[in-house]
């Protein structure tokens, strides 16, 4: 039989002769300088996004007029502040006779719905573009008008689709 060798002992990481061992590369400086420019821009731009933004002092502003408390702004939509109640009498449905997106049940129950509910379908956004139209919620895809009471006196045919 031959001799045996052993791929360990041709593959030594020092030599024999114990000298140095090789010298590992080291990282370039451009490379630490772009990595250091890249996390201080990252940090400014964190800094300018949740900086609450200030709006300079008026100089026509007196200091009688900003120690005046302004009163709450009521942003609830008219329609909202009816509440849920039901309504004796509902107007027809505008069924036109073209076919809808729903069985005519579930266009009904959605429709009763809206006009029971405007409290909640006032904070319902709509995503089919109908803001271009005036719409400011899901509400006035259903309901065209409402009396003083808060019932609905008018349909609006959008809520069909």
């Amino acid at each position: 039989m031959g001799r045996k060798s052993s791929a360990k002992a041709q593959t030594r990481s020092t030599p024999i002769d114990g000298g140095t061992p090789p010298e590992t590369p080291r990282r370039s400086t451009k490379s630490v300088v772009g990595i250091a420019a890249v996390v201080i821009a990252a940090a400014l731009g964190i800094f300018v996004a949740t900086r609450p933004s200030a709006a300079p002092p008026s100089a026509a502003a007196t200091p009688a007029a900003q120690n005046t408390p302004q009163p709450p702004v009521d942003e609830t939509p008219l329609y909202a502040k009816f509440g849920p109640h039901r309504q004796e009498s509902l107007p027809p449905i505008p069924f036109d006779g073209s076919p809808t997106a729903r069985p005519p049940d579930v266009v009904r129950a959605a429709y009763t719905f809206a006009a029971e509910h405007p409290e909640v379908l006032a904070y319902v956004p709509c995503y089919c573009g109908c803001e271009r139209s005036g719409h400011r919620g899901n509400d006035d895809c259903f309901v065209a008008a409402r009396n003083a009471r808060g019932d609905v006196t008018q349909w609006e045919p959008h809520g069909m689709t």
